[in-house]
């Protein structure tokens, strides 16, 4: 496989968009990454101040650490490097810099890993990590399939931004038409945001974005909340 290639198959097209899915059982509804503390606390109050929180977003955390992680797991998983596959496991759940950001990556993949078991897609052996990021299992779960690099990562922010939309709908909130026009806005994106990354070097791996990370340790004892973080 040309792991740069398009999609070589509709097969793994259809896999692909099975595994970038709102209702795949891995709860990415329940997530927000503090979108929600920064909506009550009146950091973000429409339609533009949710495009560029998560054009940020997309632009500092994706493109320099999720996404340029997810390329190098990939790469592991296609050579069946897991010592490889160890190191960027802990590099990225490391990155998480808030108690609910590491919840998250923890819950998600071992929910996803706990999937690709049932379906008989994995071994304990392969995913048998204490500690498994999402980043980690989606890899995974792309070598499988049949998946590209390129498809891999613009599923992977695509399912991403679908979930952080919903969430802003809800807590807004939003109709769904203001959602589509955010998507509208911000899907151009994700094709240039996947290229940055394909060029960021290992000793250029990681970002913080201060604002998201404040709002998501503040959201930890926000009084009401519909998201766990």
């Amino acid at each position: 496989m040309t792991i740069d290639s398009p999609v070589a198959s509709r097969g793994a097209l259809l896999q692909l968009l099975q595994l970038c899915s709102p209702s795949l059982p891995i709860g990415g509804f329940a997530w927000s990454q503090g979108l929600e503390y920064a909506i009550d606390a009146g950091w973000l109050k429409g339609e533009a101040d949710i495009v560029s929180w998560l054009e940020s977003m997309l632009g500092h955390n994706f493109a320099y650490l999720d996404l340029p992680v997810l390329f190098r797991l990939h790469d592991a998983w296609c050579a069946d490097d897991l010592r490889a596959v160890a190191h960027w496991n802990s590099v990225v759940l490391a990155s998480r810099e808030s108690r609910e950001l590491l919840l998250e990556d923890e819950q998600m993949g071992l929910a996803l890993r706990r999937l690709l078991l049932d379906l008989g897609f994995a071994s304990p052996v392969q995913l048998g990590f204490k500690q498994v990021s999402y980043v980690t299992c989606f890899a995974f779960a792309a070598v499988h399939f049949g998946i590209d690099r390129r498809s891999m990562g613009l599923g992977f922010v695509w399912g991403w931004l679908e979930n952080q939309i919903a969430a802003a709908i809800k807590v807004v909130p939003l109709g769904q038409t203001s959602g589509q026009r955010i998507f509208h806005e911000l899907v151009g994106v994700l094709e240039s945001v996947v290229e940055v990354a394909f060029g960021v070097e290992d000793d250029e791996v990681g970002m913080s974005l201060p604002g998201q990370v404040m709002s998501s340790m503040l959201h930890e004892e926000q009084y009401s909340r519909l998201f766990r973080s």
